[in-house]
């Protein structure tokens, strides 16, 4: 049995009122407290919502300006780009007009090559053929010698296998023009020149005067004689200035007139150059024959007295004596390796 005393309503009414109140009351403070957490958390997202809004609009501006950037890099970029193709294609069209020089380069350098080889091989050709025509003329073996030896050392700086046979007749002909006897050629036609040049100046002998006798010198008192001895002492003198007797060394010099003396130096002249030619010949028989001639004329009709008349006397003795038929070596066999390298060449080309 429960003994406690039953309360009233309203006793019973005062703490609940009171309970709620303060339930209200606690209600309110959290509310309160949650609108001004609330209010807290708005302001502080509103702050931070602004400092993003700002961060944004700053990163936002910062990438229009990279983006700004980063069009004029690109725009850079495309006409750096456009640049570069254009000095590209200077370059191709450079790189292709250097190639075609190049190629237009080789080209003319083996044409050049070409025309180098033939240039050396006319050259050779031509020494060959001044060294035949030396020995097949005028029998000049130090010419012919000069010619060889001009060949040979122009293949020696062409320097290829397929002339070796070419140089080789070429030093055995040199070996043996060497070895030949030698006619001076040369110093034989420029003395007989110079004799050409000296015959109108050789004296003939009918030319030549006696010296004038000196007068007697004059007696002391031979003026004071008889005057018929002083009259036949003048006739006496002038008949001896009329008359001279002179002893001749060359009792049948002959007497020319005028125009045989002109053709005998004509003559002589003639057998000279007669001699010449015989010596360019090499022909002994004609060209002794007219130096003897020569010597003979020289003797009959020329002063043997004067030294110019002694003087070409000796020359044409010595000339005389020379031996000038000497046969001059050939060289048919350069001449043959000659012709026989042309002939591979021409068959190389086609």
């Amino acid at each position: 049995m429960n003994d406690s005393v039953p309360e009233s309503p309203q006793s019973s009414a005062a703490p609940g009122r009171g309970a709620l109140l303060r339930s209200a009351g606690l209600a309110l403070g959290i509310a309160a407290l949650a609108a001004a957490f609330a209010a807290w958390v708005w302001y502080d997202s509103r702050t931070e919502i602004g400092a993003l809004r700002e961060e944004t609009a700053a990163k936002l501006a910062e990438g229009d300006a990279q983006a700004r950037g980063s069009r004029l890099l690109a725009e850079q970029a495309r006409e750096a780009m456009a640049a570069v193709q254009v000095k590209l294609g200077v370059l191709e069209s450079r790189l292709a007009e250097s190639q075609d020089q190049r190629i237009a380069l080789e080209a003319l350098y083996q044409e050049l090559s070409r025309n180098r080889d033939e240039w050396a091989y006319a050259e050779i050709e031509q020494s060959l053929a001044i060294a035949s025509q030396q020995l097949a003329l005028a029998g000049n073996v130090k010419a012919a010698l000069i010619a060889l030896q001009t060949a040979d050392t122009r293949l020696q700086r062409m320097d290829r296998p397929q002339l070796t046979a070419l140089r080789k007749s070429i030093n055995g002909d040199i070996a043996r023009l060497k070895a030949a006897p030698h006619v001076d050629t040369l110093a034989i036609s420029t003395r007989l020149d110079a004799l050409i040049a000296q015959v109108d100046k050789l004296p003939l002998a009918m030319e030549v005067r006696p010296q004038p006798e000196q007068p007697p010198a004059a007696v002391p008192g031979a003026s004071e004689g008889n005057p018929w001895t002083r009259f036949w002492r003048d006739v006496w003198a002038e008949l001896r200035q009329l008359i001279r007797v002179q002893q001749m060394d060359k009792p049948d010099a002959a007497l020319l007139a005028p125009s045989q003396s002109f053709f005998l130096r004509e003559n002589l002249r003639l057998r000279l150059i007669g001699a010449r030619l015989a010596l360019l010949a090499r022909d002994a028989t004609s060209y002794k024959s007219d130096l003897k001639a020569a010597r003979d004329w020289l003797n009959r009709y020329y002063d043997a007295r004067n030294s110019s008349v002694a003087q070409a006397q000796g020359i044409l003795r010595n000339l005389h004596d020379a031996e000038v038929g000497i046969e001059a070596p050939e060289i048919s066999a350069t001449l043959e390796a000659m012709r026989n390298l042309r002939a591979a060449r021409e068959r190389g080309r086609r």
